[in-house]
Parts: structure tokens; sequence; C-alpha cells
């Protein structure tokens, strides 16, 4: 379907790629691995036609719709989301426009024999078969069913897209390229600002519905729910595993260990035949041996070994301070903005220890909740905070409140007191930012560096109730489980808001569920209330026939 041929990308003197191969058909639905500046997000610009190969060729065919999806866009504009959302048809409005002008330039007309004549006959003729053959009757009916797919009510239709966030504004965009049909959608980081809702009906979608998709996530139940293939990218090549994620990793590592024992063989081939020329090289009677193994030794190829992302992020919570047995009690916790009333009544307590999710649709108030915890908002109702309760709040936008005029080192010796400091340069190395990555400033930082940057400041006091708001989103596979790890081991009381499935599993053992003006909570890990969800669901859907 699409053929990628000799791809090479060169840029300030560094090889990205070089001669790199492969054919994307029809129905595949693949994942670009590789580890963080390896060149996934490059490489799907390329495809999307937005920037240029240094060398190689991209053979795409005419008719062919490749719709691309960043992980960064969408300015401000005036109309309302069901209008630009609308927008996806585009194409189809000018169609219907210019066959309607030129209807009226026939009726017009009276030189019914001239050439003029047939030849507009044949191109509204052309153009109106072309038109009805695209079935978009009913393209009010499909952009409703797309927008509340991906998480907007009814309510939202007519509000302008001004006063949506950027992860509603991505929302809008992802549906536009959906509603296109395309033949390949690329997408990248797709799930970063959906709830599990959202990426769950996203999965369905993609699976039952799109042609080719190529994907880039950090989220790894998205990436082995929808994909049949994946294409690693590492040290300029590219290698492609007809599995998904959690098989590719199987054969990632069998790959590995293959080529570490081929590389380990060669080398002791070749100093056996140095040891040889040595020895015998002053020696008449072994000249042609020795020049023998001299010229193969010229020739020979030396295998390599992939590289292991080995910039391991050692991360660990200080103690806690004991705090008493209950670190927070609601008792008929409500909140309204003006009329809306986000939620009402939320009764509920967390024990000391206890690893607790919030989870819901976007816009059911968790983070108010959160915010309502941490006293930053009023509310109605009793909330208690325990004895000697110390809060850590990581904030949904926490990575984006870092002063991007400073250096990764003054942002922390900026919050380090007493005896961290002495330990600065430790702690930054840890995170990756050792040596001169230290003195980079944060606004030349990606998004996955500024939230390790966010986290370090949240380790530098010792806290007992960890309150972490989509602490996952721009952080890659390894450093998301590394995080994982750390907060199974952190001795305190964690509260999680976060649509990542896999990060929650294992990792909280009690499910707060955010929905219709209510908190529900549910004593079960993800995975269990998931299936529990759906269970109520279909229920529900019963009751309804």
């Amino acid at each position: 379907m699409i053929s990628v041929d000799g791809l090479t990308v060169e840029f300030g003197g560094t090889t990205l790629f070089q001669d790199i191969s492969f054919v994307i058909n029809e129905k595949d639905r693949i994942a670009l691995m590789g580890k963080n500046g390896a060149g996934k997000s490059t490489l799907l610009k390329i495809l999307a036609g937005v920037r240029s190969a240094t060398r190689g060729t991209i053979s795409i065919p005419k008719d062919q719709v490749v719709a691309y999806l960043p992980q960064h866009l969408m300015t401000d504009n005036t109309r309302t989301v069901f209008e630009e959302t609308a927008q996806a048809f585009a194409h189809l409005f000018e169609m219907e426009k210019k066959i309607d002008r030129l209807n009226e330039e026939l009726a017009s007309r009276t030189d019914y024999e001239s050439e003029g004549y047939y030849a507009l006959i044949e191109e509204v003729s052309a153009l109106s078969e072309k038109f009805y053959a695209i079935d978009a009757t009913n393209y009010q009916e499909d952009v409703e069913k797309i927008l509340i797919g991906l998480g907007f009510s009814r309510n939202d239709f007519n509000r302008p897209t001004s006063d949506f966030s950027g992860g509603w504004r991505m929302r809008i965009e992802l549906a536009k390229l959906l509603l296109q049909k395309p033949d390949v959608l690329l997408l990248d980081e797709p799930t970063n600002h959906l709830d599990i809702e959202s990426i769950q009906w996203l999965e369905d979608f993609l699976i039952n519905s799109a042609k080719a998709v190529i994907v880039i996530s950090h989220d790894r139940a998205f990436v082995d729910n929808i994909t049949t293939r994946t294409i690693e990218v590492t040290m300029g090549r590219i290698y492609d595993y007809k599995v998904n994620y959690s098989k590719y990793l199987e054969l990632r590592k069998e790959r590995r260990e293959q080529q570490q024992k081929a590389y380990e063989d060669q080398q002791k081939m070749i100093a056996d035949n140095k040891e040889f020329i040595e020895r015998f090289k002053g020696t008449y009677s072994k000249t042609l041996q020795v020049q023998s193994r001299v010229k193969m030794l010229e020739k020979l190829e030396i295998i390599e070994v992939d590289e292991e992302d080995n910039s391991a992020l050692r991360l660990r919570f200080p103690p806690s301070p004991r705090s008493g047995n209950y670190p927070v009690i609601a008792d008929r916790v409500s909140k309204k903005y003006d009329d809306k009333q986000v939620f009402s009544n939320a009764t509920f307590t967390i024990e000391r220890g206890d690893k607790v999710a919030f989870v819901g649709k976007n816009g059911e108030g968790k983070s108010t909740l959160v915010k309502c915890i941490m006293n930053e908002i009023g509310y109605d109702g009793d909330l208690t905070l325990g004895h000697n309760v110390q809060i850590g709040y990581f904030a949904q936008n926490q990575a984006s409140l870092l002063d991007e005029n400073l250096t990764v080192f003054q942002t922390i010796d900026d919050v380090a007191k007493g005896d961290i400091r002495t330990k600065i340069r430790d702690i930054l190395g840890a995170f990756m930012f050792g040596g001169e990555n230290s003195t980079k400033k944060v606004k030349v930082l990606s998004g996955g560096e500024r939230t390790r940057l966010a986290m370090i400041k949240l380790l530098l006091e010792p806290v007992n109730l960890l309150i972490l708001d989509e602490p996952t989103n721009h952080l890659d596979l390894k450093t998301k489980d590394i995080l994982k790890t750390a907060l199974q081991e952190f001795d305190g009381t964690l509260i999680v808001v976060s649509h990542d499935r896999d990060f929650l599993d294992g990792l909280v053992s009690k499910v707060y569920e955010f929905g219709n003006g209510h908190v529900k909570e549910h004593l079960c890990g993800i995975y269990e209330f998931l299936e529990k969800k759906k269970l109520d669901n279909l229920r529900e859907l019963e009751r309804k026939k």
C-alpha cells in the first residue's frame, strides 16, 4: 500500500536513519517503538509529508488518504466544537458547492451544441458521481457519534473550541481525522489526554473501523490491545516484528542475546587470529597463513550489538513520617461551579498505607476533589485530614509550572534545603540529568524531561500522603515502570489520578469512580473494576431493552 525505500535522515552531523525500507499494508496496525530520541516522531512526520528525508523515497498511491495526529496542535478559532469537527467533511461541502455552481451555469447557457457545453456536462457528471459515491448523507450523525465516543457531551457541541483545554482540542483534531476514514492513520501519543473510557472507545474504533494505523504511544495496554506489528527504531536501523508489543519484547530479548553471543564469538576469533599473526609474523613457513589472516581481519565486518537504554533511573521515595490511621476522611463533600454540580455527597475514608486510584471521564471532578483535599478551593461538607499528614502533590500541569528561564540545576537548587543541597548533582545524575544536562534551560527540555524534573522536586521532602494527578503523561515506558516500582515501595498513602491501566495494575487496591455527580468506591484493582463496569453496562443495556 505504502512503501518506504532507502530512507536516510541526517541533520546536525548526526545520522538518524540509514537506508531503511519497509511496506505498510492494508489493515496493518503498527506500533513504532524505540527509546526517546531514536527518531520515531521524525519518521511519522516524514510519512505524513510534513518533513523531508535526506535521501530515499516514499511511494503512496494517488487515491490514498494519509491522516496525521501530532503530539501538539490546534490553535484557537471561533467555530463551535460541532462546526470544527464537521470540517472533516469540508472537501465534500466544497464539492457540493462546485456541483451547484456548474448546474447553475448549465441552466443559464444556451450553446447546447458547443464543445464547452459538452465539457461542462461531463465535468458535472463526473463530480456528481464522485460526490454521491461518498456516503456522507448522515455526516451529522457520524460527527455526533465520534464526539460522544471521545468523551464530549451534547451540551459541549455548541460551545466554542476556545472554551476547551489543549487536551480537549486534541480530541477534536482526533475526531476530524477519524471522520475522514483515512487509508493510513498516523497517531503520535493519542492517549495522553484521554480518560480510560475514551481510550477503550478509541481501541474499539481502531480495531474494528480503521484501515492501516501507525501509532507511537507510551501506554503499554493500549499498544498491546490495538497493534499486530511492531517496528523498532534503534541505532539508525529498524527491526520489523509481525507481533504485538509484549511478544516483541520477548523476541527483542532473544535477538539481543543472539547478537551478544555472535559478538563475543567474533571477538574471540579476532583475538585468536591476532595472537597467531603476532606469534608467526617473522616465521618464513607461515608467511602465507599470516598474510591470509591479516587480509581476512581487514575485510571482516564487526558485529554490532543493539544499544540497551542503560540510563536507568534510580527512583526511591524518602521514608514517610508516620501519619494518623486515617489520612483522609470525606463526609458528604460536594462541589459546584455556578449551576454545574461537579459531584455531591462524596463520603469515603482513606486509611494509612492505602494506594487508591481516582478514575472516570474527564470533567467528572477527579482533579477538583484533589484540590478540595489540598484545600486549594472551597467545598460543602466535611473533609478531614488525619494527624501529622504531610502532603506531596504532583499537579497535572506540574511540568508546565516550572520556570522556563532557569537551568535544571537552578530549578532544584532553589527548593533544596539543608544537607540535601550537597547531593543535588547526585540526584540529578540519578534522574538522567548528569553532566552538561544539568546546565540545560527548562525551556529546551522535552515533555518527559520536564515531568522527571518536576518529580525530583517532589522527592526533596519526606511526605506521607502522595497525591499524583496524571503523573505518567509524557513519560516513556521504562521511566513509567521505574516510577511504578518506586510507588509500590512507598510506605505512605497514595492517591493517583490516572487513565493508564497498565500503570495502575498492581499499584492500587481501591478504585474511586467519578461519574454522574457521584463518587463510588470499589474495593478492587483496576482490571477487576473495568470488568465489573462492563458487566454493569451490559445489565444497564438489557434493562433499557
